[in-house]
């Protein structure tokens, strides 16, 4: 028992209550261990492994993990740790958005072994009078005690009464499912707690408990790694990919990634020259999320790129089908960018390459040769005129 604890325990920031999970776990009962998603972009990243890893561990001991996609509170979003109004998502950008998510989790859980769910099978029916019943079940005061709202009221900064409701439909998701443990990141302690509460408003006796676990900072090495600000390492990152970002991040976000995502000894990595020890990170990422012999072609491809300053062998070519075809178009047409904005703000900012030099203003291309459009490090296309 002392040991199961320990493996529970290692890592978490808060666990309330740890004589309720003690008594818990004595019990024998199949636990129901709780974790929500909310579909906000196609990609789990790896801040969520975090948690992951900690029901997996739930999972081998036997309990019952329940992986709840929010596709009904993905439509108001989290303001968890916001300083502004969330940007509202789109009922087919969140169709677009489940699609990916259980590959991605069954990356590390046993897929026969985990029950994955949506909140929209009770949300869809809870009605105008079950959700005014939900909503008299807490006050403004007691939204304005969260950290971010209160910020933002001291700052006269907008919130919607909508943002109001979230921590309340997270709250009854537990009710849903009748949780024994919920399972999130330090920013989700006042959520999760609600969720105790929530459970007895309903007649729940025998609350979750909940697990909070550290935040991981994104690949920027200041906000959290999220999808929102678009500093985070996905799950279904390519090989390629995965291990580039890892070797962009700073030195000392490196060893706190060491401590979240591996079970290597710090001391150790400590002791390796920096350069070194953040390949070895690289090379243990991409073996777990991909596999072993895909790790090694990354880190022979990234040697090739920045160790020996090559253009990599391996590129996609595009056909430019026309003559005349200014850089911001072919940007777009050749799939490296989404929009010709934003190609406009690469190539002002310095970012984009044709053979290596680069560039800053947006001319007109009439070449008659093949050359190599880059952007950034890590992303390249042959272009055939």
């Amino acid at each position: 028992m002392d040991n199961i604890l320990k493996k529970i325990i290692c890592g978490t920031v808060d666990i309330i209550s740890i004589e309720e999970l003690k008594k818990k776990l004595a019990s024998g009962k199949k636990l129901k261990i709780k974790l929500g998603v909310d579909p906000t972009a196609p990609d789990l990243h790896l801040g969520h492994s975090v948690i992951i890893n900690k029901l997996k561990i739930f999972q081998d001991l036997g309990h019952k993990i329940i992986f709840l996609i929010g596709d009904f509170t993905a439509k108001i979003g989290d303001p968890s740790g916001r300083s502004e109004i969330r940007p509202t998502i789109t009922d087919e950008q969140i169709k677009v958005n489940i699609k990916t998510y259980t590959d991605q989790i069954f990356k590390i859980l046993e897929e026969k072994k985990t029950e994955v769910t949506y909140n929209s099978k009770w949300f869809n029916k809870i009605g105008v009078e079950g959700l005014l019943n939900l909503v008299s079940k807490s006050t403004v005061a007691q939204m304005l005690v969260r950290d971010d709202f209160a910020k933002r009221y001291k700052e006269d900064k907008p919130i919607s009464i909508i943002e109001f409701l979230y921590p309340l439909l997270q709250a009854y998701d537990s009710v849903a499912l009748n949780a024994d443990i919920e399972l999130g990141g330090n920013d989700q302690k006042f959520n999760l707690l609600l969720g105790r509460q929530i459970q007895r408003d309903y007649g729940i006796k025998d609350t979750q408990i909940i697990i909070t676990m550290p935040i991981l900072e994104g690949i920027d090495g200041v906000k959290k790694m999220s999808k929102s600000y678009n500093n985070y390492i996905a799950l279904n990152d390519s090989p390629k990919d995965m291990f580039g970002k890892i070797m962009s991040i700073s030195d000392p976000i490196m060893y706190r990634y060491y401590e979240l995502l591996t079970q290597t000894n710090l001391s150790v990595v400590k002791a390796m020259h920096p350069k070194d020890a953040k390949t070895e990170l690289a090379k243990k990422i991409v073996e777990k999320y991909h596999s072993k012999e895909e790790a090694i072609k990354a880190e022979e491809e990234f040697s090739k790129i920045f160790s020996e300053k090559n253009i990599p062998g391996n590129i996609e070519e595009y056909q430019m089908k026309e003559v005349g075809v200014r850089l911001s178009d072919l940007l777009v047409k050749s799939g490296m960018v989404s929009s010709r904005n934003k190609a406009r703000c690469l190539i002002k900012q310095g970012g984009i390459k044709i053979d290596s030099q680069k560039l800053f203003e947006d001319f007109i291309i009439n070449y008659k040769k093949k050359f190599t459009l880059q952007i950034g490090k890590r992303k390249f296309r042959r272009i055939i005129p």
